[in-house]
């Protein structure tokens, strides 16, 4: 899962390696739709500071979306959107004491002023979906691709 050669318009963070084969969902997805992505492992608990200097920095490395993944008490889409303007959209992990619902409800329940987008439990590959839809707000090819993966669904 390396980065792609193209400027990274979405970047993925996520609390653990072992988020990784869940997460690779949401890197093929981006693939297939021809988006280009970073990725990092940073805790919002184990190493704040990174994912602090990681996300304060996104905008300005060219991210326009970030997809955080994280389990258990899940700040990590929190932590992020506190210090950065871009999008973030949270990916609760499925755990294995409350089957991700801890997780999903720390996403949800974020405070006013400080919004995390959420999809499902290990939704990583509507989360890659979703990113895009939001760089095809503004950027007419990734409308594109949105508006062809819709057709291809409806073909199906």
């Amino acid at each position: 899962m390396a980065e792609q050669e193209a400027t990274p318009l979405v970047g993925i963070i996520m609390g653990s390696k072992s988020d990784l084969p869940t997460m690779e969902a949401c890197t093929a997805e981006l693939e297939a739709l021809g988006v280009p992505y970073e990725l990092v492992i940073a805790s919002a608990h184990r190493t704040p500071d990174k994912v602090h200097e990681w996300a304060e920095n996104a905008a300005d490395r060219g991210l326009r979306v970030i997809i955080a993944a994280a389990g258990k008490a899940a700040h990590l889409g929190g932590v992020v959107a506190a210090f950065t303007p871009l999008p973030v959209i949270g990916v609760p992990m499925k755990t294995s004491d409350l089957g991700g619902l801890d997780s999903l409800l720390s996403m949800v329940q974020m405070p006013s002023g400080v919004p995390v987008a959420c999809v499902a439990i290990n939704g990583a590959k509507n989360a890659a979906i979703y990113a895009t839809q939001i760089l095809g707000a503004t950027m007419s090819e990734y409308r594109a691709v949105v508006e062809q993966l819709k057709r291809e669904m409806a073909e199906a």
